[in-house]
């Protein structure tokens, strides 16, 4: 299953008038809600009993408040994925990572500012399977006045791409803890809510209505638990110019590829002849590992189509398209301009290799005696009872350890025949220690044990630009010649190859923020002064 790898994620609002540096407020409850999807009806966690949940819209510089109240019987946190909390690191969202959980009758204050991004990002909860109905874009418009580097469009339309389990995703996830086995994949996916017609179903779908001339701003958010996908729209081509709110080189594309977390916007131009096209969104994994293979649809429907007409068709990429995804992944650069310059680090203070892989510990009670485990660096993540950013911050001992290798302890031949190799991990709390504003360089390295597959990636609180990729085993020696330092795309998420690789770097910026993916955790320290450390945490900061 191509888990996202998470860098270890009832109230009417208004769209106001919006002049610079304004304060948003909203309000998020909580709630359980009915809703009928592939022909039955089941009670799912949403927010403000909205499936997806609100937009929450903003512009660059604002300052956002979300009081999130929880009336369910679960902990809930939320996660403002991609957003950079400068300073804020409580409010990120991860539980017992920089937060304890919102517990059942609380509420929570999430305070944070959108310090230089503008473009489009993802909410959802950050604690168990939650978030497979806990999520919603974020919408942040340039600063008032200010333009698009590209021309301006007509209309903006959100769409958020998401998985959906005919089973409750909490029953989902424990029987999966309890077997040992990976969890079952979703039943369907789907567009804004909608799967469109599945078997043994019928679901009318979401409509994108359209007129003829006019040009479209489309935010594509993959809210997706597991899938990557491709999105593709009946004889149209789309036009990228941003990706996890980064402004990047446009290009024209007939096929998205977008793994969960990430988002792109795209131009769509209405130009074809009045009638109905196909939207559909299909699942990619270029290995044998179980993944929903249904195809969601939805469509555009142009004004003026009269009822009852033909459906103009399109052909979605095979699952294992990989050549697709690569042509996508390999168009995208940053855009490198004088008003939005790729700062990417010449130089690195610190040079990471984590070995990412899936592995088997043992376990009495599970079916095979074996639990299925995920690891970077042969470390599996353990989350502690305190939040790990409040034990740096109050210098609590005993919840973490700062000891996380820099590189595998036993070096191996990462993407060989590993039948023989011993996948056991080693479970921890541990972190990684890097000094504010130093610069890391970090090789996402694939591997073949047990599970080979493309390994979307996500780092909590930093931008980073993807340098590099390739398959195989990273060679520390001729593979950096060929890193582009220049115009690489910036991004939040990112993919790892199937036994392949990706190098990313960034600059630690963001004081005592923790992060963690795939099992790991950074401690960024504090740098100079009160505009280069973290914030005291709020007075009603969750209680674990």
């Amino acid at each position: 299953m191509a888990s996202l790898v998470w860098a270890l994620l009832l109230v009417t609002l208004m769209f106001p008038a919006l002049v610079q540096s304004m304060v948003r407020h909203y309000n998020f409850s909580v709630v359980m809600t009915n809703f009928t999807k592939l022909c039955s009806t089941k009670s799912i966690v949403t927010v403000n009993g909205k499936f997806p949940g609100p937009t929450l819209y903003a512009r660059e510089g604002d300052n956002v408040l979300v009081r999130v109240t929880n009336h369910v019987q679960y902990n809930v946190t939320i996660h403002w994925h991609g957003v950079r909390q400068l300073r804020t690191g409580w409010y990120d969202g991860p539980a017992y990572v920089t937060q304890c959980p919102i517990q059942p009758g609380q509420n929570y204050l999430y305070n944070f500012t959108l310090t230089g991004q503008r473009g489009t990002l993802l909410w959802h909860a950050h604690i168990s399977w939650l978030r497979a109905t806990i999520h919603g874009a974020i919408v942040i418009l340039p600063k008032k006045g200010v333009s698009y580097p590209f021309p301006k469009p007509d209309k903006e339309k959100t769409i958020v791409l998401g998985e959906w389990w005919k089973a409750d995703v909490e029953a989902v996830i424990n029987q999966a803890t309890q077997t040992g086995l990976a969890p079952n994949v979703s039943d369907a996916h789907t567009i804004n809510g909608h799967p469109g017609p599945v078997p043994n179903c019928t679901s009318h779908g979401f409509t994108l209505h359209v007129e003829s001339g006019k040009t479209y701003l489309l935010r594509i958010v993959n809210a997706a638990v597991n899938d990557e996908l491709f999105f593709k729209i009946a004889g149209h081509n789309l036009t990228i110019v941003e990706v996890d709110a980064s402004y990047t080189k446009p290009f024209k594309t007939d096929t998205i590829f977008i793994g969960p977390g990430q988002t792109t916007n795209a131009l769509l131009t209405a130009d074809k002849a009045i009638g109905k096209y196909l939207i559909t969104i299909s699942p990619f994994m270029d290995t044998v590992v179980a993944v929903n293979n249904v195809t969601g649809f939805a469509f555009l429907r142009y004004k003026g189509t009269v009822a009852f007409s033909p459906t103009t068709l399109t052909n979605v990429p095979a699952i294992n398209a990989t050549a697709v995804t690569n042509a996508f992944q390999d168009n995208l650069r940053s855009l490198n301009s004088k008003i939005y310059p790729a700062n990417v680090p010449e130089t690195v203070d610190h040079s990471l290799l984590f070995a990412m892989a899936v592995g088997a510990n043992p376990c009495a009670t599970c079916v095979n005696g074996t639990r299925v485990v995920a690891g970077l660096n042969n470390i599996s993540f353990v989350l502690p009872s305190t939040a790990i950013l409040q034990a740096h911050y109050y210098n609590i001992s005993g919840v973490f350890t700062d000891d996380f290798p820099a590189t595998p302890p036993i070096p191996y031949n990462y993407t060989g025949n590993l039948t023989t190799a011993n996948v056991g991990t080693l479970n921890g709390t541990r972190v990684y220690r890097v000094a504010y504003n130093s610069t890391v360089q970090v090789v996402l390295q694939g591997t073949t044990l047990i599970a080979p597959e493309n390994h979307p990636t996500h780092l909590h609180g930093f931008n980073f630009f993807a340098v590099g990729k390739g398959l195989g085993n990273f060679d520390p020696n001729k593979d950096p010649q060929n890193f582009n330092l220049v115009d690489p795309v910036e991004r939040n998420t990112i993919g790892v190859p199937t036994a392949g690789w990706t190098a990313i770097r960034f600059r630690a910026d963001n004081p005592v923020h923790t992060t963690w993916g795939l099992k790991m955790a950074f401690v960024v320290g504090n740098g100079k002064g009160p505009k280069e450390s973290l914030i005291p945490p709020p007075t009603d900061l969750p209680k674990c």
